[in-house]
């Protein structure tokens, strides 16, 4: 449905309001209001994670899927599955895979092809 490829974390604001964008003017009926914001902040975290995390480019798609929506980042650091931070303090940031999991119906990821692709989907 919608596609990016990203090289640097100042590309993601741009990112997110197309994406926004988008979701507003061409995502399924059932995407209201709080489905929009839900997919507007996994795609960020997962993002930025790749960005930060993975090996470049990132790339990132959006795909209607039954009754909501697929986001998925995937990056060329196969060797380093996401993992969430453990016994850190939350000011010193690392958190963003626990937001995923608490916004989304169901996430995972997998490695293939010299690629490893994180993705969570959205209802």
């Amino acid at each position: 449905m919608w596609h990016w490829e990203l090289d640097s974390v100042a590309q993601l604001p741009r990112a997110r309001a197309e994406l926004r964008q988008l979701l507003r003017t061409s995502a399924p009926a059932e995407a209201d209001d709080a489905l929009e914001e839900r997919v507007l902040l996994t795609f960020e975290e997962l993002a930025s994670n790749g960005l930060r995390h993975g090996g470049k480019p990132v790339q990132a798609r959006v795909v209607a899927a039954e009754n909501g929506l697929l986001i998925e980042v995937s990056d060329a650091v196969t060797e380093r599955p996401p993992t969430p931070a453990v016994g850190r303090d939350p000011a010193l940031g690392g958190l963003g895979l626990y937001l995923v999991a608490g916004l989304t119906a169901a996430h995972g990821w997998l490695a293939t092809a010299g690629r490893k692709s994180v993705w969570a989907y959205c209802r």
